[in-house]
């Protein structure tokens, strides 16, 4: 392969995975609509850091837009597309489910369209932990995932039904990753590790939703970008976690919070979300087996990392809307 589609190369993993991918030598697309869901001074710190590689290349737009894509993939001929490109956030998906169907499903569909018109040879679709609700842990790729408890986890199955129809319709050779609570440096700023150690910082108090027990599979970014890259070998049809395979409660990661902050956490508690998950834990098994992947940063590693990234860019990161 040498020339591969990342939508959402804005987004936090499409920023890490694109910027992996240039380093490796491949010349990458990026795509991204450098929405205002969170903050776009964040987003456009990635995106400054990956036009640094002459191999990179930008467009500002929608997946939900067909016919900007198909000019593209006309321009281009990919050899692999990473959809990275979504609708994040459980909680927001209750007020404006729409959008998250529009995007997650309806964008998909666009590229799930050109890969089979255009002769693509590999589809990566990234999705989510959420689809496993109430199913028993640790998690396995084999289970049942059809009662999604929020409107982005349906929406994530959705995409996830289309891509499996394309490969069995015209042997599309697709792999679908399922991301457990991802974080580290230069994260989103609607996810509790990015809250907690600016909020820390500030001496803000922490919004913890419930009792702080919610227990997390906490993956490095890094990490995930890895393993997102090796999914592009070829493989059929596969679903496949990604995940740290550890399960860490959320008071453990405000304790390596203060710790490497230096700094005490005040807390205001709030009622637990009905659209939240009480626990994740990944099976791994699957990505271990099939592209030899393990995570490598454990969470006292990749807590130190991102406070430290937090600490050396706190000028511009302290004005940054959560």
């Amino acid at each position: 392969m040498k020339e591969i589609f990342v939508t959402g190369a804005a987004g936090f993993v499409g920023n890490k995975v694109s910027e992996l991918l240039l380093k490796e030598g491949y010349e990458v697309i990026g795509i991204d609509n450098l929405n205002d869901y969170y903050d776009v001074k964040l987003k456009l710190w990635r995106l400054d850091n990956l036009k640094k590689f002459n191999n990179f290349k930008f467009y500002k737009n929608d997946i939900d837009d067909f016919n900007f894509l198909k000019q593209i993939f006309q321009l281009h001929h990919p050899d692999a597309i990473i959809n990275l490109a979504a609708r994040v956030g459980v909680r927001y998906s209750l007020e404006n489910p729409f959008i998250y169907l529009s995007t997650n499903a309806g964008g998909n569909l666009n590229l799930l369209e050109l890969c089979k018109e255009f002769k693509v040879s590999k589809f990566i679709l990234a999705s989510t932990s959420s689809l496993y609700a109430g199913q028993k842990m640790p998690f396995k790729e084999e289970l049942p995932v059809n009662a999604p408890i929020s409107p982005y986890a349906a929406s994530k199955k959705a995409a996830e039904s289309m891509a499996y129809t394309y490969h069995y319709l015209y042997g599309l050779d697709v792999t679908i990753v399922r991301y457990f609570t991802v974080y580290g440096p230069a994260g989103r700023p609607d996810m509790s590790i990015f809250r907690f150690i600016k909020w820390v910082m500030e001496g803000v108090p922490l919004e913890i939703y419930g009792d702080g027990k919610q227990e997390r599979d906490f993956t490095y970014i890094d990490d995930i970008a890895k393993g997102t890259i090796k999914a592009l070998k070829p493989l059929g049809y596969e679903i496949i976690n990604l995940g740290n395979n550890h399960l860490h409660k959320l008071a453990e990661a405000i304790n390596l919070i203060e710790k490497y902050s230096g700094k005490k956490a005040q807390f205001e508690y709030k009622e637990f979300h009905k659209a939240d998950m009480k626990a994740t834990l990944a099976d791994i098994n699957n990505a271990k087996e099939l592209f030899n992947w393990q995570p490598e940063v454990n969470l006292e590693e990749g807590i130190k990392r991102t406070v430290e990234w937090t600490r050396d860019n706190w000028e511009w990161v302290k004005n940054t809307k959560i």
